[in-house]
């Protein structure tokens, strides 16, 4: 199989940076979906599109009924501006595949096309997920509302990701230890609300500004002084919003982040404290505040039977893969709310470039990937579902 998909290498290569030219964000990807949904017609690979979203499910049934594994690409990018100097970069201001959804994407496509080569030898079905606002944690809910799970029912799920920050050697996988993997996500979006008016006369105005970084010190005080130091949490305000102009005291100040942990009840916890603090230091400065959760996702619990079985079917077709057992992140995925539902593994693959020794993390505007991990990819989802179908005879 990795002799195939060597032979596919510049095909996939050519897909992942057509993509990576034209990224959209969150659950509206027309062009995205269209350029999948030309390449699975290309392959008579049948699909349905999603009735909410951009998503797209297409299904390689084998010639005999059995099992059926999903295999999950996820597609959207970042409103961020590029600035990575690729000769392929983003011709869409403002937005960029910052996060390698369009290798994930490519390397799915590289897979459907060496699965649909084998399907008159699976004795089962493989479901392809195409799916849009990840980086929003909708886009999973949203499939699983459109049928993912189910006709025919899924058995197992996984997923790859890949890793651009980190100098790691390309076909290096880092393998998830066990129980939660990655961390919970709650975004959060905080409205103060003041009175607006001239900045010459403070006195006659209530300023959200004021009363909004006074919230937002307070918040990160929450995590120094009220979260145990052997624990696991990340708060972050990743936006904050107010005014116009220079001499004039705006009517509101929005800000929205993140909280991320691995402890169920600490999360919990931590939620109400949030709205206790925003309110309590709102209330102190004349400052009304709503609080709205923007979504919310477990964390990632992975089955490790699956991870196991899966690490077998990869190192069968990629006997050079280095699997390296240093996988758990703060970084949270929801492919969680999947994994919640049936074994599912998640394997995150070193993507660095090899021409610099500067790195940068994804989500970054100078983040880059290197083409040459996605073959490796494809071969190691279509190994995974080959291995899996075969093994649940």
């Amino acid at each position: 199989m990795w002799e195939i998909c060597k032979d596919l290498q510049d095909e996939i290569v050519t897909m992942r940076r057509d993509l990576h030219q034209i990224p959209e964000i969150g659950g509206d990807l027309p062009e995205t979906k269209a350029y999948v949904i030309k390449k699975l017609t290309e392959m008579g690979i049948p699909f349905t599109e999603n009735k909410s979203d951009s998503g797209l499910m297409a299904e390689i049934r084998g010639g005999k009924p059995g099992k059926t594994i999903a295999l999950r690409a996820d597609m959207d990018a970042l409103p961020i501006p590029e600035d990575s100097g690729e000769e392929f970069s983003s011709e869409v201001p403002g937005k960029m595949h910052g996060c390698g959804h369009d290798m994930h994407t490519a390397m799915l496509l590289g897979a459907a096309k060496l699965l649909k080569a084998h399907e008159d030898e699976l004795e089962g079905t493989v479901k392809l997920e195409f799916q849009p606002a990840e980086e929003i944690f909708q886009g999973s809910p949203d499939m699983i509302a459109g049928g993912l799970l189910e006709d025919p029912h899924v058995d197992a799920a996984v997923m790859f990701h890949v890793l651009a920050g980190m100098p790691l050697p390309v076909g290096t996988v880092l393998v998830p230890g066990g129980g939660i993997t990655m961390a919970s996500c709650e975004q959060y979006h905080i409205v103060v609300k003041g009175k607006g008016g001239h900045g010459s006369t403070p006195e006659n105005c209530i300023d959200p500004i004021t009363a909004g970084v006074h919230v937002h010190l307070a918040l990160q005080e929450l995590i120094s002084r009220e979260v145990p130091a052997a624990k696991e949490v990340a708060l972050t305000v990743g936006k904050f919003a107010g005014g116009l102009a220079a001499n004039v005291i705006p009517d509101t100040c929005v800000l929205e982040g993140t909280l991320r942990g691995f402890d169920v009840e600490l999360m919990a916890h931590l939620k109400t404290r949030i709205a206790e603090v925003v309110n309590g230091v709102a209330a102190t400065y004349r400052t009304p505040a709503t609080i709205e959760t923007l979504s919310d996702v477990p964390p990632l619990v992975l089955d490790s039977d699956m991870t196991q079985a899966s690490l077998g079917y990869v190192g069968a077709v990629l006997p050079k893969a280095a699997f390296l057992p240093l996988f758990h992140a703060m970084a949270s995925e929801d492919f969680a709310l999947i994994s919640s539902e049936i074994p599912s593994a998640y394997f995150t693959v070193g993507a660095a470039v090899t021409d610099t020794d500067e790195h940068f993390a994804q989500h970054h505007p100078k983040a880059r990937f290197n083409d040459a991990e996605l073959p490796l990819g494809a071969a190691a989802y279509a190994a995974v579902a080959l291995g899996y179908i075969a093994d649940h005879r």
